[in-house]
């Protein structure tokens, strides 16, 4: 069961499929080796047998058959001697050293590889050899070469061929089988892990080697997404734990004035003031909720769908605008500085009510008596350019956020005490930030030295218009 699932791995195949393509490429090599090698020598042999038959035809020339006899006697004894035989022209011998060749072997002219025997060696051994065979003046002249040499040569390069394929199968094979295993065991704990956190157990995480390899790279990746994923189910728990908590009361005040209403009210005019009393209840949970359902489209990516190019310094105007009798209304002077082009592309509806947001909260928190900072009652909107960046920021003078405070406000229905007072959800800078992230950029929330700056920093865009 186990050799049968490492024989079905990718690594096996894998190796299986290097190992038969370097077996071939190793075969051709090899055998490209052998054949030129056995040409190579073949072409030295006929060499040396057409320099020998030019000296004996030189030899004929000069002194007829006696002379080509006598040279063809004294070149048979000489030690490792090529093969040399004179023959009439019925083919009777007259000099040489060769006793017998393949029958019919001297009925032709030119090049032949032929099987011989000589006169010292044994009866019935048979040798091959490549031969010459040449006409002089009706006699017959063969000069020829053993082919020993060349033959143990070849069965050298093919045996050691044959030899080096059995041990490459063998420790290609083997190494299949290792490397298969360690990549299978890898695989089987990433396996039983996954098995784990689909049990319900999100605590667990993929092994890592420390290799680096690509193994290694998916599972860091896979564990980046659980621990989001985590952060995610963290943030949706706690996400229902506050609806759970902040609706309750808002709902329970509802229900109340309705009962109260039907127990109490004596008039029309009673009754009247029941009721809106509680349609002012209920669009505060409508505003809350339509918050909720907000900041989810901004974190889901749904809102990509809209994006297009805009001019933010446009935004910050328009916003500025419809808060501005608000701001009067309170005692605060705001102040808007847009007066250079910030091109941005994004969803221009999340964008301005991230702006609205900002500039709401400080119209809500800010103080309206210049003398409690000893600085003017007044809120600052700008859009500004940050090198690549385009900062939307919102200035005011009011009591601001603690340090240790800020990384928490961002956080849904998180209210600090000293709001706890003035109305709202506690999602409006939880939708700025999620709209912030939505955009590829972040919110920032500094001293203002009193007070609190808010910066939405986001990608620049070309120009507006540009396309």
């Amino acid at each position: 069961m186990a050799l049968g699932k490492l024989l079905r791995t990718t690594a096996f195949r894998l190796t299986l499929v290097y190992l038969a393509l370097f077996v071939l490429f190793a075969a051709s090599l090899l055998a490209y080796l052998a054949l030129n090698t056995r040409r190579l020598i073949t072409e030295q042999i006929t060499t040396t047998i057409q320099g020998e038959i030019r000296g004996l035809t030189e030899q004929y020339d000069q002194g007829g058959l006696r002379r080509l006899v006598t040279s063809v006697e004294l070149r048979s004894r000489r030690p490792g001697s090529s093969l040399y035989l004179v023959t009439t022209p019925s083919g009777e011998g007259l000099a040489g050293n060769v006793a017998a060749l393949q029958p019919g072997a001297l009925s032709h002219s030119g090049w032949l590889e032929t099987s011989y025997r000589r006169f010292d060696s044994p009866e019935g051994v048979d040798r091959s050899a490549l031969v010459e065979i040449v006409q002089l003046g009706g006699f017959r002249l063969l000069v020829g070469r053993d082919l020993e040499e060349r033959e143990r040569l070849y069965g050298i390069i093919t045996n050691a061929g044959r030899w080096s394929f059995a041990l490459v199968v063998v420790l290609g094979v083997a190494g299949g089988f290792f490397v298969s295993r360690r990549v299978l065991s890898r695989i089987d704990a990433m396996t039983g892990t996954a098995q784990t956190i689909m049990a319900g157990d999100l605590s667990g995480r993929l092994p890592v080697a420390g290799t680096g390899d690509e193994l290694d790279r998916l599972a860091d990746n896979v564990n980046a997404m659980l621990d989001r994923i985590v952060a995610l189910m963290r943030g949706l728990s706690e996400v229902s734990d506050n609806i759970a908590h902040d609706l309750k009361t808002p709902l329970t005040r509802l229900r109340n004035r309705c009962e109260e209403a039907l127990r109490g009210s004596s008039s029309d005019m009673d009754y009247r003031a029941a009721l809106e009393s509680t349609i002012e209840e209920s669009d505060e949970l409508i505003r809350t909720f339509d918050a909720l359902l907000m900041i989810a489209r901004a974190e889901s990516g749904h809102a990509r769908d809209n994006m297009t190019e805009f001019d933010a310094a446009q935004i910050v105007r328009d916003v500025s605008e419809l808060y501005e009798p608000l701001a009067e209304e309170k005692g605060l002077a705001l102040k808007v500085d847009a007066s250079m082009a910030a091109p941005l592309r994004g969803n221009r509806e999340l964008v301005s009510q991230a702006l609205a947001n900002l500039v709401d909260n400080a119209i809500k928190y800010a103080a309206p008596d210049a003398k409690l900072n000893g600085h003017p009652a007044e809120i600052l909107v700008k859009a500004g350019n940050a090198g690549e960046r385009i900062t939307l920021t919102v200035e005011d003078r009011g009591p601001g956020i603690p340090e240790a405070d800020r990384g928490r406000v961002v956080e849904r229905f998180v209210r600090l005490e000293k709001s706890r007072s003035e109305p709202g959800s506690g999602l409006g800078l939880s939708l700025v930030s999620a709209v912030a992230r939505l955009h590829g950029g972040e919110l920032k929330l500094e001293d203002n030295h009193p007070g609190l700056r808010s910066v939405i920093a986001l990608p620049r865009a070309g120009p507006v218009g540009s396309g």
